[in-house]
């Protein structure tokens, strides 16, 4: 049974949050003189909306979810660390994740003294789900599910993560950073549901605003109250919610980048399956390949000689050999399967 009070940490179920000059003010006024900012050099000397109302009911028309149900962050990664604020004490409890992941889950365990247990994917890549839950015990407060993962690419069923859910009774953040170029449909319409689900989404993907950090949770109104309650006042500023309302108004152009990609994803897939240095390319659902190629270290100094960076992988668990490939514009997703051709082809 999902008790989300037995779940926060004792010291956020009675914190009296920070009571900020505009959480206490709704309506139209002429005279700000409650806190403390100048009287010049407007817009920027007035302190931004706290819960960034006017990009969170905008949201809330695109993605299906009631703008009380989500939570916008400094990028995902406070999204992450928020997650061990409110529900992990520290020494004492601990988050269960699948292996390889998002590297991000594991350093805000650590940072915040929080032990956090791996759990192998199969060998093709998919969950293990009756393993992620048997690493479980009464101190777990969190399964991290990253959908599409990130190194290996693909999605998991839903059944899969369905099964996860249904047999947790903490709370289950399925990840999807990568979301917008996978077939398989976001769990955020699954809230009613589960009222253990949070799910993530990003600017930083398919929207082609890594630069700006901002990062989307959408979970049950008392999760994203405690959201609220334990984040720093004005975590999202000015300028950035004005970027994303007029960012979200360009939905027809973010779409023609994601049909754009997903083209240019098939076909660097097919040029890199035709290399003699390339020995797989495993099916992938994100925005990236990952690769096994003959000598991922050698292979990956080589590109950089001639300037293409790519992430080699060659270290992470179930990665051997292999390098993750972001998938660009055509000339530079040429010049990455010309870069790998001519490798040990020189003279």
């Amino acid at each position: 049974m999902f008790d989300l009070n037995k779940l926060v940490r004792q010291n956020i179920l009675s914190l009296a949050p920070y009571s900020c000059a505009r959480n206490e003010f709704s309506g139209t006024a002429s005279v700000w003189l409650d806190a403390n900012e100048s009287p010049f050099n407007g817009p920027y000397n007035r302190y931004p909306d706290p819960l960034q109302k006017q990009v969170k009911e905008r949201l809330s028309a695109i993605k299906g979810v009631d703008a009380e149900r989500i939570f916008l962050g400094n990028g995902s990664d406070e999204c992450i660390d928020l997650m061990y604020r409110v529900f992990c004490q520290p020494k004492v409890d601990n988050v269960v994740a699948i292996a390889p992941s998002y590297g991000m889950y594991e350093v805000c365990a650590d940072i915040n003294d929080v032990e956090y247990r791996k759990v192998a994917l199969n060998d093709d890549y998919t969950i293990n789900v009756d393993a992620l839950l048997a690493a479980t015990d009464e101190r777990t407060k969190v399964i991290w599910i990253c959908s599409p993962n990130n190194p290996t690419g693909n999605a998991f069923p839903v059944a899969d993560i369905e099964r996860v859910i249904k047999g947790f009774s903490g709370i289950v953040v399925v990840d999807e950073a990568y979301g917008e170029f996978s077939s398989q449909p976001s769990m955020r319409f699954r809230l009613n549901e589960f009222p253990n689900l949070l799910v993530m989404q990003t600017f930083s993907k398919a929207w082609g605003s890594a630069g700006v950090r901002l990062g989307m949770a959408f979970a049950s109104e008392a999760i994203i109250g405690l959201f609220n309650k334990v984040k720093y006042p004005y975590n999202v500023n000015m300028l950035t919610q004005q970027f994303a309302l007029d960012h979200l108004a360009k939905l027809d152009d973010i779409k023609a980048w994601v049909d754009t990609l997903l083209s240019e994803r098939t076909r660097l897939i097919n040029s890199l399956d035709a290399l003699p240095q390339v020995e797989t390319t495993f099916p992938t659902d994100a925005n990236f390949v990952l690769a096994r190629v003959v000598d991922a270290d050698d292979i990956y100094k080589h590109l950089q000689a001639q300037g293409i960076i790519v992430r080699n992988r060659n270290k992470v668990e179930k990665c051997l050999g292999c390098l993750r490939i972001t998938v660009g514009t055509p000339e530079e997703n040429d010049a990455v399967i010309n870069g790998i051709s001519n490798y040990g082809t020189e003279q």
